[in-house]
C-alpha cells in the first residue's frame, strides 16, 4: 500500500480514493482481493471502522463485493462504473465551470477549441 495520508481530507475518503485510483489505472484488476479493514487499519495506525467506511462505500457502489469468509474483491464491472463516475465528475468540475467563463468572455465555441488543443490562435476577438 503506498498511499500516503494527509490532514486535508477524511482518512476514509483517501482510503476510498486510494482504492478507486488503483483499480481505474490497472493495479488492482477485477477479481482480485482488496487489503482487509483490518490490514489498512495496521498499516496506517487507524481505526478499522475509519477503514470500513470508504471500504463500504465502494460495496454500496458496486464496485468492491464481499465474499463471506474468503475476503473484498473488485467487482467485474468495477473499472467501467468508476471511469463513468469520474468522466462525471470532470464534466462537473472542470468543462461545466469552463464552458461558463467562456462563454462570459464571449470566446466562441471555434476560439476555445483552439485553446484546448493548445493552438496559438487564442487572442483574436
Amino acid at each position: 500500500m503506498k498511499l500516503q495520508l494527509d490532514e486535508e481530507k477524511p482518512i476514509y475518503q483517501q482510503i476510498k480514493a486510494y482504492l478507486e485510483t488503483s483499480i481505474i489505472s490497472g493495479s488492482m484488476s477485477a477479481g482480485e482481493r482488496i487489503p482487509s479493514t483490518n490490514e489498512f487499519a495496521k498499516f496506517y495506525q487507524i481505526n478499522p471502522a475509519t477503514a470500513a467506511k470508504g471500504v463500504n462505500e465502494l460495496v454500496a457502489e458496486e464496485i468492491i463485493e464481499k465474499r463471506r469468509g474468503v475476503g473484498m474483491f473488485v467487482t467485474e464491472e468495477a473499472r467501467d462504473i468508476l471511469i463513468e463516475k469520474r468522466k462525471r465528475q470532470f464534466y462537473e468540475n472542470y468543462i461545466s465551470p469552463l464552458k461558463e467563463e467562456a462563454e462570459r468572455l464571449e470566446i466562441t465555441e471555434e476560439q476555445l477549441l483552439t485553446m484546448v488543443r493548445g493552438e496559438e490562435n487564442h487572442n483574436e476577438n
